[in-house]
């Protein structure tokens, strides 16, 4: 990988890309963790902003054949903190899914999609990739339920489900609208992938996924209803075992933390694919950050290997913010 790499030509910020102060009043993270000491100027945390270990072992990943992206941004200002070949155009596996959430929303808001429309789960293509719905008694869920586990568990059928009534082509003009030039959500979940399908679920880069959680609490997606909408829904998500393993948050109930911190994100996860992006604020910082590893997942020290360097990144995250 080398860190930090040669940079591309500069792209204009997507749509609702980092700004010039961070909105942590939305009305979806009101309450979110901002109970906490009052914020040191940025130079109080001068002294804690090396991520020599995050880099250490991202080029260890990188040298053992892995490809690795990372970025992360101060939502103070949008100024760039560390960036790793952040252009690199990856699969992302459920990460991939925060588009199709923004659509989603976009739709309740302009009246497109009712929220509480019901959808019946026998109506949409099966995956037992992972999540709830497929082990619950209940056959049809209002559209609203159906975002909220996908995001929150990462649930397949909950995502084929929202994909299959919102549809792809609207999440792709979504995609494109965002100014996002290098994220495509490309099929649904699939138990099996064929010749005939697409070969992932979704691509991105960690630049893109770092500015689209950046506009998601800067208000800055679509609207700050929309942004507030799928803010609240990723502030449900239970997979806390990367990244956010450094936080000590509790998995099942983290959106109003005692000790100060805002905390939202989303994971993917794919055969040889580990993906994280999210937002991070504490008393001293906040941050957009997004990492992707894709690896050969040839063993267990293999996996574990790649999950060591998200747990890294999240210590060195925490040390920034808190």
């Amino acid at each position: 990988m080398g860190m930090p790499p040669v940079p591309e030509p500069a792209l204009p910020d997507p749509v609702g890309g980092p700004v010039e102060s961070s909105r942590r009043d939305a009305p979806a993270l009101r309450g979110a963790g901002r109970k906490g000491p009052k914020r040191l100027p940025r130079r109080a945390a001068a002294g804690r902003r090396s991520f020599t270990a995050t880099l250490r072992s991202l080029d260890e990943l990188a040298s053992s054949g892995a490809r690795v992206s990372v970025r992360i941004d101060d939502l103070d200002g949008g100024a760039q903190v560390l960036a790793g070949d952040d252009f690199l155009t990856l699969p992302v596996g459920g990460l991939g899914v925060v588009p199709l959430l923004i659509e989603t929303a976009a739709a309740f808001e302009s009246g497109r999609l009712d929220a509480l429309e019901i959808i019946d789960r026998a109506a949409v293509q099966p995956a037992a990739h992972g999540g709830l719905w497929q082990h619950l008694k209940a056959p049809a869920l209002p559209l609203t339920d159906v975002a909220m586990l996908a995001a929150s568990s990462g649930d397949a059928l909950a995502v084929n489900a929202l994909l299959h009534r919102v549809g792809l082509q609207s999440v792709r003009a979504r995609v494109e609208q965002l100014g996002l030039r290098r994220t495509a959500l490309l099929d649904r979940f699939r138990d099996d992938r064929g010749p005939d399908d697409a070969p992932h679920l979704a691509l991105s880069t960690a630049r893109e996924m770092a500015q689209v959680f950046a506009g998601l609490v800067n208000s800055t997606i679509v609207s700050p209803g929309v942004s507030a909408q799928v803010a609240e829904w990723l502030s449900l998500n239970h997979d806390l075992s990367l990244v956010a393993s450094a936080t000590g948050l509790d998995p099942f109930a983290h959106e109003n933390d005692r000790h100060g911190l805002l905390f939202v994100n989303k994971t993917g996860r794919a055969p040889g694919v580990r993906a994280e992006a999210g937002v991070l604020g504490g008393p001293r910082a906040g941050v957009a950050y997004a990492l992707i590893v894709n690896f050969d997942d040839l063993s267990i020290a293999h996996r574990l290997r790649a999950h060591d360097a998200f747990r890294v990144l999240g210590v060195e995250l925490m040390e920034y913010v808190y």
